[in-house]
């Protein structure tokens, strides 16, 4: 849960302001807008709107607020203004399919700006649908069984070993990780799809928010020292529903940085817990392969 201003108005965005004791020039470089923008915000009072992606840099700029600040934000505007709620564009209740190719578990992520990297800017995405978890040692069976795709090298003659069926397959490279998705139908995410599903759309630094808590992922030092099931930590999910975003394996992404290498997020068991933060930057030769390295796939178009 984080705390979010469900409409901001000038009388909002001065109380913010002058909570974070920062100049107009100053409070508007924090949003990233223009200070003849604040200064219009301002003067409209409770007449003003701003539009929803800067509506999203203040519900930002107000999660991150200290106490004291908060407490002063509380004082200027009353504690009503103040209202616990999730991101307001994820439904109740996610859509969640089931593929059709592959029997996996999707969930809609809609269209949408939502806060990237970790300069929190703002970013569109058309709507898709991502694997809820990793794809699994048992996924990847399947479509080893349909294809005579090549097993990974820690699969006991062929078959994963029955205790860890339900963990992240790992030991892939970029390329088995694209074959899975050309034959199920669907396709790696893009560095900002993969973000968005694991963030939100106000700037959280990690799924489950604002907070750093390492035991709500399986990261060095917190986890078993292993992968983990990927249904293990159902207090770290995303906004979305989304499982494993931070730890267990790193997963790759399509998209590329320099010739033959791709983007990885995410994290692993062996990382330290700062390595977690979804807006991270990895990446990787499309060859490589590790134990702590697996993939989740989306797609946008389903076949019913």
């Amino acid at each position: 849960m984080i705390t979010v201003v469900r409409h901001w108005t000038g009388v909002e965005v001065r109380a913010l302001r002058d909570a974070r004791r920062m100049s107009i020039v100053d409070f508007a470089a924090h949003l990233g807008v223009d200070p003849r923008l604040i200064s219009k915000w301002e003067a409209g009072g409770t007449a003003v709107r701003p539009r929803p992606v800067n509506q999203a840099a203040l519900d930002t700029s107000l999660v991150r607020l200290t106490v004291e600040e908060r407490t002063r934000f509380a004082e200027f505007v009353g504690p009503e203004a103040l209202s616990e709620c999730r991101d307001t564009d994820v439904p109740e209740v996610p859509t969640q399919i089931r593929h059709p190719a592959d029997g996996k578990l999707m969930t809609w992520i809609p269209s949408g700006i939502y806060l990237a990297g970790p300069q929190d800017e703002p970013a569109w995405v058309d709507g898709y649908y991502i694997d809820i978890f990793p794809t699994t040692n048992a996924d990847f069976a399947r479509f080893v069984v349909a294809t005579g795709h090549a097993p990974p090298r820690h699969w006991e003659n062929g078959h994963p070993p029955t205790e860890i069926a339900d963990h992240p397959v790992v030991w892939v490279t970029w390329d088995d990780a694209q074959a899975y998705a050309r034959w199920a139908l669907k396709r790696l995410p893009s560095d900002q799809q993969w973000e968005k599903a694991a963030r939100g759309t106000r700037g959280n630094t990690w799924p489950w928010g604002p907070q750093p808590t390492p035991a709500k992922c399986n990261v060095r030092g917190s986890g078993p020292g292993a992968t983990t099931p990927v249904d293990r930590y159902k207090s770290g999910v995303s906004p979305y529903g989304v499982y494993d975003m931070c730890g267990n394996v790193w997963e790759w992404l399509d998209s590329q940085t320099t010739s033959n290498r791709y983007q990885l997020k995410g994290s692993a068991f062996t990382s330290p817990f700062n390595r977690a933060v979804p807006s991270e930057f990895n990446d990787a030769h499309c060859t490589m392969l590790d134990d702590d390295t697996g993939f989740r796939c989306i797609t946008t178009t389903l076949i019913i």
